[in-house]
């Protein structure tokens, strides 16, 4: 099987070959790469494996996962297509690395939020969790996928108080759908704009941490 997708990967630099490691899947926002998010998750990259995949339709100098008809409305074949490919992903990168069937996350900002919030609800369990920085759910998503049970996945929810992006009403929302579907959810909010603050930060690594049952480094 080989990759939909180009990526980046950080093993652990004292990799144990008979240990399975729990991965975080990074997944960037419009017109940037698949280096982009590990300036979020960087410091956890000695207790899991991080892999960054980079959207295949490039985009003002950077690349994106799918177009958009207008904001918020994605274009439908190109975001269908992105799911498959990115279930497909999990799947060969599973097979490839020492990753922890058990502690697989996506984290995403913007569009990479996006797409992280619908791999959830439609992997369900195969996914321990999800990190969503400044993003939504589609309508379609919702109306129109075959959701999965999300009961036992965790997922945090981040947005800018002052985002321009994708007004931090939205953030609300989200965050209120998600609760319906999970107890193990959480929202915060941040004074910022379309962005990841130090806090923001600090507060998703604390999160990962925990989740994934590894104590404090910091």
């Amino acid at each position: 099987m080989s990759s939909l997708y180009s990526y980046d990967i950080h093993l652990p630099s004292q990799l144990d070959p008979n240990r399975k490691y729990p991965t975080i899947f990074t997944l960037h926002g419009k017109g940037s790469n698949e280096q982009d998010m590990f300036g979020v998750v960087g410091p956890l990259s000695e207790e899991f494996i991080i892999i960054g995949i980079r959207g295949d339709l490039p985009m003002s100098g950077g690349f994106q996962y799918y177009e958009l008809k207008s904001l918020g409305n994605p274009l439908r074949e190109q975001f269908d297509r992105s799911i498959e490919q990115l279930q497909a992903f999990v799947q060969y990168a599973t097979d490839k690395y020492p990753v922890d069937p058990e502690k697989r996350y996506f984290l995403g900002f913007s569009q990479g939020a996006i797409l992280s919030m619908s791999l959830a609800l439609t992997l369900g369990n195969q996914l321990k969790g999800i990190v969503a920085l400044n993003g939504y759910v589609p309508d379609f998503v919702k109306t129109e996928y075959a959701l999965q049970s999300i009961e036992d996945v965790s997922v945090f929810i981040s947005h800018g108080e002052y985002d321009s992006v994708f007004p931090v009403s939205i953030g609300h929302e989200t965050a209120a759908y998600f609760q319906t579907r999970t107890s193990h959810s959480t929202f915060k909010t941040y004074p910022t704009d379309h962005g990841v603050s130090p806090d923001n930060q600090r507060d998703v690594l604390q999160w990962l941490r925990e989740d994934a049952g590894i104590s404090s480094k910091m």
